[in-house]
């Protein structure tokens, strides 16, 4: 069984939500044939590994021997098989965004919806990858199924992912094609979110309970001959550093922040348990993603679903230290969960251990991750511990001591290398860039 393009990315979407930094499929004639088909065969070049290559480990799947399966409430790993679930009845399907919306995707959803109706009791929403999407589903007939079928069309947006709009009703179960079903991200706390694949998706819509598409007969859909490509409304931006920027009362500057400190001495403004994500740190919604643009205003909300009294307390103590267990800052890599704290002056966090794309985030925003030498540490500390640290002594491949107050001390680790420690002397990657600019310009 040999995946296609859309396929691929699919699975490289989905690598980032379960801690890899990095998913890489080698180039092949499948990749040579999207790239024609896109117009663009000479781009195409052959990545592979080399001949020498060495795993840490090696996994082999059998594509072809899977069966259905679904990402149960809370987490994207949290996997069954959907027989194991089937005829767990189904409130709302959302299929699309950035993970499962190519033309492939909802094509092979067209088919199955194509001449049904959805479930009396199910709201069927589709979000579409792109316009060019939307535009090939409409040339070729099958968004006319779609909508003949009973789903309502969204915009190509994040949308109901991060509970912009369509959040299910009160306890109810919502399928969803999305990347992340992480606790009170639809913007409904009670709801069950299952993540499914579209195919499946589809036939739930029609069943009303969860279901495979297995026993529905359609044609899956072939690449299509050619992609429709219209770049011509996309906007080049200017490299003219006389262009100005304009912003609304709700858009902020890039918060200020120092070069690290020789010492951190500062109180522990909040510990938390293992698994912690982005989305418990700085959770999405329709009340709180209006403010992306502004850090202050959105630093109000950090941490809120765990501690509403965080962001309080960090202004009234001048931040400090966060506490926290095994793979802090998991699922969805963006900024915000490392820029809000950053605002609040959170110094460093010490853990058991990080999902890897926040430990980066963390180190860009110029706040320093620790790692516990003995995990059993951090049942020594508590709230408002005061913790000091001698900055200075930061230097790659050497652990650090961290005094309480309380009269005990700890080893932690940073594992940082030579460069992320020049970016946290600097007080993040935005001030060290902006250094090494300035030097040149002299």
């Amino acid at each position: 069984m040999i995946l296609s393009v859309p396929e691929r990315s699919t699975i490289c979407n989905m690598g980032a939500e379960l801690g890899a930094t990095t998913s890489l499929f080698p180039s092949d004639e499948n990749t040579r044939e999207f790239l024609t088909k896109q117009g663009r065969a000479a781009d195409f070049l052959e990545l592979k590994p080399d001949a020498d290559a060495v795993y840490d480990e090696v996994i082999e799947i059998d594509c072809a021997a899977l069966k259905p399966l679904v990402a149960c409430p809370h987490s994207p790993d949290l996997v069954k098989p959907v027989e194991e679930l089937a005829g767990l009845k189904v409130d709302q399907v959302a299929i699309g965004s950035c993970t499962n919306s190519s033309f492939t995707d909802l094509l092979e959803v067209a088919r199955i919806l194509k001449g049904k109706t959805i479930h009396p009791e199910v709201s069927l929403v589709i979000s579409f990858g792109s316009k060019q999407v939307l535009r090939m589903l409409s040339r070729c007939g099958a968004l006319d199924d779609l909508i003949a079928a009973g789903a309502r069309v969204l915009e190509a947006t994040c949308g109901p992912c991060i509970g912009m709009g369509q959040s299910p009703q009160s306890n109810g179960v919502s399928l969803r094609t999305f990347n992340r079903n992480f606790y009170g991200r639809s913007g409904t706390m009670s709801a069950g979110i299952y993540l499914v694949s579209p195919a499946t998706a589809a036939a739930s819509a029609i069943a009303g309970v969860l279901c495979s598409a297995e026993t529905i007969d359609y044609a899956k859909p072939e690449m299509p001959d050619a992609y429709l490509i219209d770049d011509t409304m996309l906007i080049q931006p200017s490299c003219d550093p006389a262009v100005e920027i304009k912003r609304g009362p709700n858009i902020k500057p890039y918060p200020a922040k120092a070069p690290l400190a020789e010492t951190i001495e500062a109180q522990v403004m909040i510990k938390v348990g293992d698994n912690i994500t982005t989305d418990h740190i700085m959770p999405a919604g329709a009340k709180i993603l209006p403010y992306r643009s502004n850090i202050e205003k959105i630093s109000e909300f950090c941490y809120s679903q765990i501690d509403p009294q965080f962001h309080d307390r960090c202004l009234q103590y001048g931040g400090g230290w966060i506490i926290a267990g095994e793979n802090y800052g998991q699922g969805s890599s963006r900024e915000h969960a490392a820029l809000a704290p950053m605002y609040l002056k959170i110094q460093a966090v010490i853990a058991k251990s990080y999902a890897r794309i926040h430990r980066q985030n963390l180190i860009n925003a110029g706040i320093v991750p620790l790692v516990f030498e003995q995990p059993d540490d951090y049942e020594r500390i508590a709230m408002l511990d005061t913790l000091a640290l001698d900055c200075g002594k930061l230097a790659e491949g050497q652990p650090l001591t961290i005094t309480d107050a309380k009269g005990f001390s700890f080893t932690v680790q940073h594992h940082c290398t030579a460069r992320e420690l020049e970016i946290l002397r600097a007080g993040g990657l935005l001030n060290l860039i902006k250094s090494k600019n300035q030097k040149t310009e002299a």
